[in-house]
């Protein structure tokens, strides 16, 4: 009796753990993380690249159709214009959290000039969020292709 006491006490409290965890994080934060991305989408159209180096952690990485490369790289290729990314049409966004970490997933099409030629495409774009130091910064930028669209 003891023990079956004892272990309901214990499955209560991680129980109550688990949904404090999932309760960290309110409406006000996801919606705090939906604006920063949508605001990261309008500083790549401006080519603001001062602005998206500090939203971008230093251990950034950002995975591409044409490849994968670190923050200094990606702030290098929208600085120099190797890639201008003229507007992203977002049709779906959501926020979920695993712990501490934020990920945002994005339903785009997203109009872009590589190498002097405009492209259209549609992505899911997975934006990864870590909180440093009081702030969101994105650890992780990844585009996927949309087949047939």
């Amino acid at each position: 009796m003891r023990a079956s006491i004892l272990m309901f006490v214990l499955l209560m409290m991680g129980t109550n753990g688990l949904y404090a965890q999932a309760e960290k994080y309110d409406e006000n934060t996801k919606q705090e993380l939906l604006d920063l991305s949508k605001q990261k989408w309008q500083w790549m159209a401006d080519k603001n690249a001062d602005a998206l180096a500090d939203l971008f952690h230093d251990e950034s990485v950002f995975v591409h159709m044409g490849g994968s490369w670190g923050k200094e790289q990606e702030v290098g290729i929208i600085r120099g214009g190797g890639i201008h990314y003229k507007h992203a049409e977002i049709h779906e966004t959501s926020v979920r959290f695993v712990g501490d970490t934020a990920i945002i997933l994005d339903r785009i099409t997203l109009t872009a000039a590589v190498g002097g030629n405009e492209v259209v495409n549609p992505f899911i774009v997975t934006e990864v969020y870590v909180p440093i130091d009081g702030k969101w910064e994105l650890g992780s930028l990844s585009f996927t292709r949309l087949a047939g669209q």
